[in-house]
């Protein structure tokens, strides 16, 4: 086998650079994903104390404004996706459709029939719901297009 040591330093440095883009990716979604979990949890708090709501009512409120303001953040900055933002939403729908009657029933299971704690309860749905959103939004909503958007172009340009 030929192997010639400027392109393999070339493929090293080309991985090294993807890694890095990747942790970085990784680290604002982290980001925006605490800010929509803060949207999350406030929203929870108020509806949870201030109506005699039962719990998936509560839950499902925060979960779709969190979700709405993690959405349009990630698009943006994380994946800086040029993606056509319907269908987009659409992919991301389907992820929710799957997770959101999951994580709600299960969460009243828990909160209303087992007596766990609704903040204990919705902090575990949040923490599945952090990793599987951004496995799915990384790997199949935004696959193809991923650093495709006029922030990419920009950056390049400079």
């Amino acid at each position: 086998m030929n192997v010639v040591p400027g392109k393999k330093m070339q493929h090293d440095s080309k991985e090294k650079q993807n890694l890095k883009k990747e942790i970085i990716r990784g680290l604002k979604f982290t980001l925006f994903s605490l800010s929509a979990g803060m949207i999350e949890i406030v929203t929870f708090t108020l509806l949870n104390e201030m109506t005699n709501w039962p719990y998936w009512p509560c839950y499902l409120a925060a979960l779709v404004l969190s979700v709405l303001w993690n959405f349009t953040l990630n698009r943006r900055y994380t994946f800086r996706s040029s993606a056509n933002i319907s269908t987009a939403m659409l992919k991301t729908l389907g992820f929710y459709l799957v997770f959101t009657p999951a994580s709600t029933i299960l969460g009243a299971y828990l909160a209303d029939t087992l007596l766990w704690n609704e903040y204990f309860v919705t902090v575990l749905n949040m923490l599945s719901n952090f990793i599987l959103e951004f496995l799915f939004q990384r790997y199949f909503v935004y696959r193809k297009s991923v650093d495709t958007n006029e922030l990419v172009k920009k950056q390049s340009k400079e």
